[in-house]
């Protein structure tokens, strides 16, 4: 793609950080199936302060974090050692007390019932298990308000022990479905999801920055998240970090990561599960885990229930979009040049990747702010990923 892609990708994160109301920071880049076609950064990691954002600065990748413990649940499934249908209570007794939240009665009491169906690892790999976030659901934000359950940022076990907003299979719903794949893989492997992750994805994909519990030299290049307010003014909170360590690996959202060790992620995707160092999946496990596993149901829209944290949105609306093994699956080709059958998803401080496997190319965008799809990152992303399309076919 060469330099008319560096030239429009440079354009595009200059203009990110540079016009009223952007991003303060900014890392992109593209692969293809041998390697990365573009690096670039712009901007700093935190407002106010000097240190420029660059390509190994390290970020919070939150729900970046799912695609990888997919992994982790698929070799489990190539080795025999656990089936996508069984019941996530042989695991996991603990979700077998999760009921439905059926609304609240006269008195603001929660009602409650036992859920029709037991939850499988299907629904939980699928977000159909019920479960959801509590910026994505008014009702779930009170029911855990009332009951003082702590935070998913908390990083502890206790967080995602709430309700299920539906019964399993019903539809699908965004959640914390992932944070309970995390502790099975924990269970069937007897170590924690951080060590299982390192020594059977990162080590073979050659990624080292990245890790739950950050060294020393990845929290001295650690960007800052940034709110922004009603207002579009934006402050730093570099206080808003996960426990270091965490009192348990968030297999939903909790790595921190740089933009580039994401990449060899991608690559393995694109080249079937091969890495540098090793094999991580096996060719038909990596198509699996691209198709559709909704079935005649359908991932697409959410509504904020805290705008703190999410904006309420969607990605190119209008178009059908399925969910797999654990990414949203474009249905219909984007206008972007991003074709049906790709992959992709986000994190929850603007991070947002894709993965064409049909083209043989990816790329992600990393920016640290809050609200979920910030209005001064997002669009630089759609723009970016134009850029990769419009470079490809020239």
């Amino acid at each position: 793609m060469g330099q008319s892609l560096t030239d429009a990708a440079n354009a595009i994160l200059n203009e990110t950080v540079s016009r009223a109301g952007g991003a303060p920071g900014v890392v992109a880049m593209a692969t293809d199936r041998k390697g990365n076609t573009y690096e670039g950064a712009a901007g700093v990691r935190e407002l106010g302060k000097p240190q420029p954002m660059t390509t190994d600065t390290v970020m919070f990748l939150a729900s970046c974090t799912k695609a990888l413990t997919g992994v982790a649940v698929m070799q489990l499934v190539e080795e025999g050692k656990l089936a996508l249908d069984d019941l996530a209570g042989k695991y996991v007794p603990e979700i077998d007390a999760i009921q439905v939240l059926d609304g609240f009665d006269a008195n603001g009491e929660a009602r409650l019932r036992k859920p029709r169906t037991p939850i499988t690892v299907n629904h939980l790999m699928l977000h159909t298990a019920g479960f959801c976030y509590d910026f994505f659901s008014a009702d779930l934000l009170r029911y855990r308000t009332a009951r003082e359950i702590p935070s998913v940022l908390s990083c502890t076990f206790a967080a995602i022990q709430d309700v299920l907003l539906h019964d399993p299979g019903e539809r699908w719903t965004y959640g914390n479905n992932i944070d309970w794949l995390g502790r099975i893989v924990e269970v069937l492997r007897g170590k924690r999801l951080g060590e299982v992750l390192r020594e059977r994805v990162f080590a073979p994909l050659a990624m080292e920055d990245i890790a739950f519990n950050m060294t020393p030299s990845m929290r001295a290049r650690l960007a800052s998240l940034h709110q922004r307010v009603a207002d579009g003014q934006l402050t730093a909170h570099p206080e808003i970090v996960l426990p270091q360590p965490p009192e348990m690996d968030m297999g939903g959202a909790g790595l921190y990561a740089t933009i580039g060790e994401y990449m060899k992620f991608i690559r393995m995707v694109l080249n079937d599960g091969a890495g540098p160092e090793g094999r991580v999946l096996k060719a038909a496990t990596v198509a699996q885990m691209a198709s559709n596993g909704l079935g005649n149901l359908t991932s697409g829209a959410w509504t904020s229930s805290n705008p703190f944290y999410a904006n309420s949105g969607d990605f190119f609306p209008g178009l059908r979009k399925s969910w797999s093994y654990t990414f949203q699956v474009l249905e219909e080709d984007a206008p972007t040049g991003r074709p049906a059958g790709a992959l992709s998803w986000a994190g929850l401080a603007n991070t947002y990747f894709w993965i064409d496997r049909k083209n043989g190319v990816g790329g992600m965008w990393g920016t640290q702010i809050l609200p979920f799809q910030d209005i001064g990152s997002y669009p630089g992303f759609v723009e970016f990923e134009t850029a990769v399309y419009r470079a490809l076919r020239r």
